[in-house]
């Protein structure tokens, strides 16, 4: 037996009815060699871990735009919170911990520059129904290791495309990735508008920090445990009532106080119109795309590349871009 093989024996034996094993996977699209270290799922996390895509996430907007302090979260920082958020409710309901994982790092992994701003611009000049998730889903199978793709398994592709808003994953492991996320972002967002000062954690009304704890290690530990707690034994994820009906209070404050406040969102206007204005110029001029995007055009069109280009750009490489094209630069003549 090699190491593969022993991982998937002790999923066998330990894991939850509910859980999604490895050996039950659906597989993926193209053929593989299997690997004998690793299991399909830790394939999956290993591949979205040494990706360009994941570490581009490191210089991109979670809502505050291309902050210049040093502790305030990215898009990759949000990701490592839901990541550990996801890991220990898999581990706790005994449900595959590597699914869980591969899909939490993979979420967000094509998400645009400038937080949501940067999927409104998109929507707005490219298609109206595009998102985020999508996306990602779009980088794994298309737009990663140079056109190739990722080649992840089903389940965790399945993860990352139905992480937020309605959509309800196929396995336990998927669902728990959607609660991560949300407690992930509601609880450091708070703590990002404290440090911006346009929020403190008295301003939180009383009756949800008594029921969610005052403070940020508080909260998040109130709400995983009423997963754990109300999802123990049960082919669901779910969270306790009163403790998910105050977490989406808690989530609706944001929304009014910090999601829609001028001071974290003041420049989403002057981003979305620059991204606007780099497709514009793109779409007319598309020989002047990186080769991937380029030689992608005459199968997907040049507004779909022009799209892709743009959406895997970092707030600072956009930035850079777009004063290099439109920002005159100072003429300096020769030295007297």
């Amino acid at each position: 037996m090699n190491v593969r093989d022993a991982f998937l024996e002790n999923e066998r034996n330990t894991l939850s009815e509910y859980a999604c094993l490895t050996s039950a996977s659906r597989g993926r699209d193209h053929e593989y060699v299997p690997c004998e270290v690793r299991t399909e799922f830790q394939r999956d996390r290993d591949r979205i871990l040494h990706s360009q895509s994941f570490r581009r996430l490191m210089n991109k907007t979670q809502v505050f735009l291309a902050p210049s302090g040093d502790h305030y979260r990215t898009r990759m920082t949000h990701t490592l919170e839901v990541t550990q958020i996801a890991r220990i409710i898999a581990r706790s309901l005994r449900l595959n911990e590597d699914l869980t994982e591969a899909a939490a790092l993979g979420h967000d992994i094509g998400h645009t520059p400038f937080g949501h701003a940067g999927e409104y611009a998109m929507q707005e000049c490219y298609d109206k129904e595009f998102t985020h998730y999508k996306q990602s889903i779009r980088v794994v199978e298309k737009l990663e290791h140079n056109g190739k793709g990722l080649n992840l398994t089903w389940e965790v592709r399945d993860g990352i495309a139905n992480h937020t808003g309605s959509h309800r994953a196929a396995t336990l492991e998927g669902l728990i990735v959607k609660y991560a996320d949300r407690i992930a972002y509601i609880n450091h967002d708070i703590d990002d508008a404290c440090r911006a000062e346009i929020l403190s954690a008295e301003d939180i009304p009383a009756h949800l920090r008594e029921i969610l704890g005052e403070t940020h290690s508080k909260r998040i530990n109130t709400m995983v445990s009423s997963i754990i707690k109300a999802s123990t034994d049960k082919n669901d994820i779910i969270m306790e009532p009163v403790v998910q009906a105050a977490t989406d209070e808690l989530r609706a404050f944001l929304f009014e106080r910090v999601y829609r406040n001028p001071v974290a969102k003041g420049e989403e206007v002057k981003a979305r119109q620059m991204l606007i204005r780099l497709f514009e110029h793109y779409v007319k001029n598309p020989h002047k795309l990186p080769k991937l995007y380029r030689d992608n055009c005459e199968v997907d069109g040049v507004e779909r590349c022009v799209c892709d280009f743009i959406s895997g750009m970092t707030d600072r490489y956009a930035i850079e871009l777009y004063s290099e094209l439109y920002i005159p630069k100072v003429w300096r003549g020769p030295k007297e």
